[in-house]
């Protein structure tokens, strides 16, 4: 009897359980009947920029490397010994200024010896010039022969001539007694001296005392490919590209250190040939340098205003990635919906937003948000505004708010 009891009570508690979980099973199966189990997931959502022009202008950025404007080496141009060095290497000299001392000495005694060789001819000239006066007034009563006449007047000749070429020997003297004095030939900054004092130098000489370069202004040296030179040549020709301004190009520099240089340069002219070897043509700038920041030898990278474009493409740089090779790629949505994979060439950066020269057109679809969900050949659908919008709403400060609470 107590087992009849037990066993019923165990079928109650089983149909209460049953009767417990039905309406959840019913709605269970609710559920299924509404969404088919083979049903198409949906297109996922992105966010697209409508790709569209605006006037542009083109810079190319250009590998180069800085240039004296003026470069003068220091020779000497007589032999002797130096006796000073009068100036401070690295320090900036204006022209004329004296660096070195040579030993004078010899060429002060050959300005010497000069000089009374002069005194010599002229005293003798003076001698016969009287003599030759006299014989013109004694040749009148004929006291004297007419060749005598003629010899005296012939010392005469020679005798100035001997005057005039000692006074040249005393120039060329004088002049040798002034290199002994080695001056700066141009303003400019002053190197490292090759020579010390007591060093024996000689005009014919192969290696410089030191060199003296001009810095302010200084040349920007810079490469540029043929090919590339000839396309703005024919963008320039056809009208798609417009010259920036009627004055010189201008340039702008970006030093090694990735910062700007702050002064501008002019565009001065371009190579007429081009380097067999390397196919690029090297054009030259000249650019302000009145604090010396810029220094002969210095790698920089020279941006080049080469025109304005009136139809350029630029887009938002969300929108560009880069493959493992590095080519620039970016996806678009095309006008069935689907996602097309293209290779860009692009230009420089303008802020945030790239300048495209190839691989866009006006009025296509650019994706901007949500590339990670989409590759191509899918299908995706254009987010609409109001998601858009909403979306940096996730990442204001109340969703921090949210995760303390």
């Amino acid at each position: 009897m107590h087992t009849y009891k037990t066993y019923s009570k165990l079928k109650i508690d089983r149909f209460l359980v049953a009767l417990y979980l039905l309406p959840i099973f019913l709605l269970v199966q609710g559920c299924n009947k509404g969404a088919p189990a083979n049903s198409p997931t949906s297109s996922p959502m992105v966010g697209v920029y409508q790709v569209k022009s605006e006037k542009v202008s083109i810079f190319t950025e250009l590998p180069g490397r800085t240039n004296p404007y003026q470069i003068a080496e220091v020779r000497p141009q007589i032999s002797g010994i130096i006796l000073k060095r009068l100036f401070t290497e690295g320090a900036d000299v204006h022209a004329g200024e004296v660096l070195y001392q040579i030993d004078p000495a010899l060429y002060k005694a050959s300005v010497d010896s000069a000089q009374a060789s002069l005194a010599k001819a002229k005293a003798n000239l003076e001698t016969i010039q009287l003599k030759a006066e006299r014989y013109k007034e004694l040749i009148k009563i004929n006291a004297v022969s007419k060749q005598d006449l003629d010899d005296i007047e012939a010392s005469y000749k020679q005798s100035l001539a001997d005057v005039q070429a000692n006074a040249a020997a005393v120039q060329t003297a004088t002049i040798n007694l002034g290199y002994t004095q080695i001056a700066s030939p141009i303003t400019g900054r002053v190197g490292i001296s090759s020579f010390t004092p007591g060093a024996l130098v000689s005009a014919s000489q192969a290696n410089p005392l030191t060199s003296v370069q001009q810095l302010d202004p200084i040349y920007v040296d810079v490469i540029q490919s043929s090919t590339e030179l000839m396309r703005i040549k024919r963008a320039l020709d056809a009208g798609l590209l417009k010259r920036a301004g009627k004055d010189s190009i201008k340039m702008k520099l970006i030093l090694d250190d990735k910062i700007q240089y702050p002064l501008e340069g002019k565009f001065q002219f371009s190579d007429v040939t081009v380097d067999p070897g390397t196919g690029s043509v090297t054009l030259r700038a000249v650019f302000p340098n009145p604090k010396h920041d810029l220094l002969p030898g210095m790698f920089v990278r020279a941006v080049l205003e080469e025109g304005v474009n009136e139809k350029g493409i630029v887009v938002p740089q969300q929108g560009v990635t880069h493959d493992a090779r590095g080519n620039a790629t970016a996806l678009i949505l095309n006008s069935e919906s689907k996602v097309e994979l293209r290779t860009l060439e692009l230009g420089e950066a303008i802020g945030d937003r790239w300048i495209v020269k190839s691989g866009l057109k006006e009025g296509e679809q650019l994706i901007v948000d949500g590339l990670q969900k989409v590759k191509p050949g899918v299908n995706a659908q254009i987010a609409p505004k109001e998601s858009k919008a909403e979306t940096p709403k996730e990442n204001v400060p109340q969703s921090s708010e949210k995760a303390s609470k």
